[in-house]
């Protein structure tokens, strides 16, 4: 049964926190390479600060990438606890309809924990992943190399599956979603099994949802004094389990991937700690010495700008924690507050006017070249074609416009903001969990109507530039990535002509 038990809330200064110092930390993460989206401090099992960038939200799904990972961790965990499998079980005895032909039959759950089969590759997507993925060439003997391997991860939902004989999200949600006060159908809105690799990176959940699971392991795999993961497993994931050194070489700005691996998760420059860790700067760090957690949701700009966010903890906030509380500031505490209850990331531009919009609102055109959508392709196994035989027709109004796509059984109607504000649209995108997209436009020049698309829940963007002419409409744009993530961009261009 579902049982949330709120944590207490206090000022900075009761945990041995300034509450300048926080704001500062704050400051410095708002001028790095990221776009913040939701921050929760934890300290002696207390929340001294959290605050969420608009349009996120406490309670709003926001995508794990692979600190997913960590939550697969900790489903074997569980297993392991309830006898279902051991640490030193073979992958090829769990699945024995893999064992002929295999070039794994030396690999054990321990080694897939710690990214240490030996493999240096990863099977593509298909139906017939798992089976590909016992057939990969075995470059090096288990645990004496490192390979960071989203498909293990993947492999590890599997097997939760297979020796619990039930889906994972269905055995995770009593035994610990549950028990540790997460809301599965937040985590899991829909019980859809994971299309080829979900279980590595697809996961989503809440600020707070990582934070809660990441204290199940500094209070040492307990909550509410009930045991969740055995004390000698809580020790093996939050230690160093394979060494990952070779990181620097594929991966040179992410300085804190260099110190090890344990079972799902990092070891950290501070000492001591560690961290759940997802792309984009998906945090949750554990500082076990200093009995703190701190929980980030953002879109950092690559390696770099994750590795920032990383820096700013260590630099910017840890060493001004305090062995023992602080006297009370209620001047920096009332400045912080205020400053966590207005964090918003940044407006769009506003534009909201050109003689263009009545003359275009209304008309349908027609695609006639290349690939157009109003999806979110992030998710997608699907190849994109050049082929586009749908129609676009916007309907303006003041302060904002209606965009309509239709093509085949795909429609979509996107309310679009020209008021300097996010407009919220809710409407299903194939093969992925999410249905949230905020839009906003500006015109940026009497006839070009610039649209960008944010799905906040897999933290997807997409800009589209409108070039209206006398008998037609040209589409511009790039999609498919993180926000201030721009280069990574998947190029978008497409033609329509006026078709009434």
């Amino acid at each position: 049964m579902y049982d949330r038990n709120e944590f207490p809330r206090v000022t900075p200064e009761e945990v041995g926190i300034p509450s300048a110092a926080i704001a500062g930390f704050v400051d410095a993460l708002e001028n790095s390479a990221t776009q913040m989206h939701g921050l929760m401090i934890m300290r002696h099992g207390k929340i001294c600060t959290e605050g969420w960038w608009q349009p996120y939200a406490p309670g709003k799904c926001h995508t794990c990438h692979s600190l997913t990972k960590t939550y697969m961790g900790t489903a074997i965990g569980i297993a392991v606890r309830e006898g279902l499998l051991k640490l030193d079980d073979l992958l090829v005895d769990i699945f024995p309809e893999y064992r002929d032909g295999s070039t794994l039959s030396n690999v054990t759950v321990h080694h897939l924990l710690c990214m240490g089969s030996g493999v240096t590759t990863m099977p593509p997507a298909s139906e017939e992943w798992i089976r590909d993925f016992f057939l990969q060439p075995q470059v090096y003997a288990p645990n004496t190399a490192y390979f960071y391997n989203s498909a293990g991860s993947t492999l590890l939902g599997f097997i939760v599956q297979r020796v619990s004989r039930e889906p994972v999200y269905q055995y995770l949600k009593p035994r610990l979603f549950d028990k540790i006060g997460i809301d599965a159908q937040v985590s899991f809105p829909t019980e859809s099994e994971p299309r080829f690799d979900m279980w590595g990176h697809r996961m989503q959940a809440t600020t707070e949802d990582n934070l809660r699971l990441m204290k199940l392991y500094l209070d040492g795999g307990v909550v509410n004094g009930q045991r969740i993961l055995d004390e000698e497993y809580v020790r093996l994931a939050t230690s160093v389990q394979n060494e990952s050194a070779t990181e620097s070489i594929g991966n040179p700005a992410a300085t804190d991937n260099f110190l090890g691996y344990g079972y799902q998760m990092w070891m950290c420059k501070y000492p001591g700690a560690y961290r759940a860790d997802g792309a984009g700067g998906q945090f949750a760090v554990v500082v076990p010495d200093l009995d703190m957690i701190i929980s980030i949701t953002e879109s950092a700009a690559g390696a770099k700008g994750a590795q920032q966010t990383l820096d700013c903890i260590w630099t910017e906030l840890l060493p001004y924690v305090t062995q023992d509380a602080l006297p009370e500031n209620s001047g920096q505490a009332a400045r912080l507050q205020r400053k966590m209850r207005s964090l918003a990331i940044a407006a769009p531009r506003y534009a909201p006017y050109s003689p263009a919009a009545a003359q275009v609102s209304g008309r349908v055109y027609k695609l006639c070249r290349g690939h157009f959508d109003l999806y979110m392709r992030e998710c997608m196994a699907d190849d994109l074609t050049d082929d586009s035989y749908g129609t676009l027709c916007f309907r303006f109004r003041p302060m904002g416009c209606s965009l309509e796509w239709k093509e085949g059984e795909n429609r979509v109607c996107l309310d679009v903001s020209l008021a300097g504000d996010w407009r919220r649209n809710t409407f299903p995108v194939p093969f992925c969990n999410t249905e949230e997209c905020y839009a906003a436009g500006y015109w940026s020049t009497e006839n070009t109507l610039a649209v960008t698309m944010n799905w906040t829940e897999a933290m997807v963007e997409k800009k589209l530039l409108f070039r209206f002419c006398e008998n037609g409409l040209e589409i511009e744009g790039a999609g498919d990535y993180m926000p201030g993530n721009l280069e990574r961009a998947r190029h978008i261009r497409a033609s329509a002509h006026l078709e009434s």
